[in-house]
């Protein structure tokens, strides 16, 4: 039996020797691919550091507008300024609206004191004539009928026949009794003349 055993034995070592070589040759092959590998991605780990390295800028160049872009730039320009000189001419012509309106109120105002004043002067004037007229006919009332006669004959026919309407109807009628009888026609015709046309109704 011992003998068997080391048969057995001897005859097992080269079946050892040849799993020891594939097992060896695999290693290898491992390690070469290995190897081959880490030195890929070694290779591919310098590529991109040198594409990651920034490549240095052009130098600013000068920025040039298209030849549209230029002629939009100069339309808008110069609607601007157009717009900006009809803004200046509506502001000098608001402001002289402005300053015409001032005049026109001012010379309203100078308008409407003025006939005010004339009105009151008017009426002054009215008054005063009223005044007069009334006292001129008490002092023709106030005479002998023969004196005022004789004053009413040298007057003229519509202004005496204004005072004789005007006095109470006694002294009116002495008066025309002194007058001649052309004066005393005259001025009845004169004042039958100023009611003809009044209204009746």
């Amino acid at each position: 039996m011992g003998r068997d055993k080391k048969a057995h034995r001897k005859r097992r070592q080269p079946g050892r020797g040849a799993l020891v070589i594939i097992a060896t040759l695999l290693t290898g092959s491992a390690l070469i691919r290995l190897g081959d590998n880490a030195g890929q991605a070694l290779a591919r780990a310098v590529d991109d550091t040198e594409m990651s390295v920034p490549q240095a800028m052009p130098g600013p160049q000068e920025c040039k507008s298209p030849e549209g872009m230029l002629q939009m730039l100069e339309a808008l320009r110069a609607r601007e300024d157009k717009l900006a000189e009809q803004e200046t001419a509506l502001q000098d012509r608001m402001q002289a609206l402005k300053i015409a309106d001032r005049e026109i109120t001012g010379k309203l105002t100078a308008l409407t004191t003025a006939e005010e004043k004339l009105r009151s002067t008017i009426a002054l004037a009215d008054s005063a004539a009223e005044d007069d007229l009334a006292r001129l006919t008490k002092v023709y009332e106030s005479m002998k009928p023969k004196q005022a006669a004789a004053l009413f004959e040298e007057m003229n026919p519509d202004f005496a026949a204004g005072f004789l309407g005007r006095m109470r109807p006694e002294a009116a009628a002495g008066i025309m009794a002194s007058l001649s009888p052309q004066a005393a026609l005259t001025f009845s015709v004169v004042m039958a003349g100023r009611n003809a046309n009044v209204p009746t109704e």
